[in-house]
């Protein structure tokens, strides 16, 4: 029985009433493996794979596997067909972007089809359809862009200990970019970042902060991917790290504190001193009253001695003619005639001392003789 007379209808029309013959039987049973059959067969073909996902500007390529007997296979690409595979001929293709070979030979053949520098609008279904009954199956093709990373500020310079912060900024992403951090090649804890994704028309860009404590020299590295992209795309600097100056506050505390008890010190020290001189200094009573009892003693001696040292007015030298007493005076002498002397100018005065020195008093009367008289002063 050939596959034209299992196609043969078993159904007649017979004034619209459909009826079944006996000798129909035969031909319904075919029809049952057929239709068998045709499942099998498309059981056994394949496309993979059913999902891809690449970055713009890679090449695409699907695999169909098929067993069995076909004539052509044809690839679509979000509806358009874009190429012809017959299975003894000349493959025939719209566009230089998109080609097929053969991958097998024998009863499974394999074909691959490749789509060349694929761009983010070739995002879609790309469907191959084996001609027969076979039928068709689609996969879906996802393209994704990967586009820039950079560390901003270049190397840094700190002191050890000081909280540094980098900033990394991505832009011209699709979708968005997964961003990441290491220090010499050891990855930074999430939770020292924070990273910001902001769309830019069909795109995204972001920025992404990462905080740390500069200990030692690094190198630290900003990392954005997407799942297409094989290798992360990075940036990186270099953190040069130098040792703080020496701490001189507690060496100064303990200078000052020191030095302020030192000062405190002498400061007590020299109040005690001062003191002790000025109790020195100061006559207790007895002291004072012995003092005070000396100087009344001088005081009455040279009192005493100031009133003996004063000229005797009755003092007559030797072989003198006596002179009446109220004939003198303190400051000078008269004549008998009741006149008047002048002033003695030979008047010497003396200086006086406590222990009693002898002093003269030289005089010269108006005949012009000198008087020489001595004074004891006790």
């Amino acid at each position: 029985m050939t596959s034209h007379s299992c196609r043969s209808s078993i159904f007649q029309d017979n004034n619209t009433s459909m009826t079944v013959s006996w000798e129909s039987w035969p031909n319904l049973l075919c029809i049952c493996l057929l239709l068998c059959a045709t499942g099998a067969v498309s059981e056994q073909f394949e496309l993979e794979p059913l999902n891809l996902t690449e970055l713009q500007g890679s090449d695409a390529q699907f695999n169909a596997t098929v067993q069995g007997t076909w004539w052509f296979m044809t690839w679509s690409v979000q509806g358009h067909m874009v190429l012809v595979v017959p299975i003894n001929g000349k493959i025939n293709s719209t566009s230089e972007q998109f080609s097929a070979r053969f991958c097998s030979s024998g009863d499974t053949k394999c074909v691959e089809f490749t789509i060349h520098d694929i761009t983010r609008r070739l995002s879609g279904p790309v469907t191959c359809t084996v001609q027969g009954l076979y039928g068709t199956k689609t996969a879906q093709l996802q393209v994704q862009e990967n586009g820039t990373v950079n560390i901003l500020g270049g190397n840094v310079t700190v002191v050890q200990d000081q909280q540094v912060e980098f900033h990394c900024v991505t832009s011209a992403w699709f979708p968005e970019p997964t961003v990441s951090w290491t220090q010499n090649g050891h990855a930074v804890n999430s939770s020292l970042y924070n990273t910001t994704n902001i769309a830019d028309g069909d795109s995204f860009n972001s920025t992404s902060v990462l905080k740390i404590q500069a200990v030692r020299n690094t190198t630290v590295e900003c990392q954005a991917t997407v799942r297409s992209l094989r290798n992360p795309q990075s940036s990186s600097v270099f953190l040069v790290v130098v040792p703080k100056p020496p701490d001189w506050t507690v060496l100064i505390a303990v200078v000052v504190s020191i030095g302020g008890f030192a000062l405190l010190v002498l400061l007590i020290l020299g109040i005690i001193f001062c003191y002790k001189c000025r109790k020195e200094k100061q006559p207790n009573y007895r002291d004072e009253m012995r003092r005070v009892r000396t100087q009344s003693q001088i005081s009455s001696v040279t009192a005493a001695g100031q009133r003996q040292g004063e000229v005797n007015a009755g003092y007559k030298p030797e072989g003198q003619t006596s002179v009446a007493p109220s004939e003198h005076t303190d400051s000078g002498f008269s004549h008998g005639n009741g006149s008047s002397m002048s002033e003695m100018p030979g008047v010497v005065s003396s200086n006086q001392r406590r222990d009693g020195y002898k002093s003269a008093y030289n005089t010269v009367a108006d005949q012009g003789f000198m008087k020489h008289r001595h004074a004891t002063i006790v």
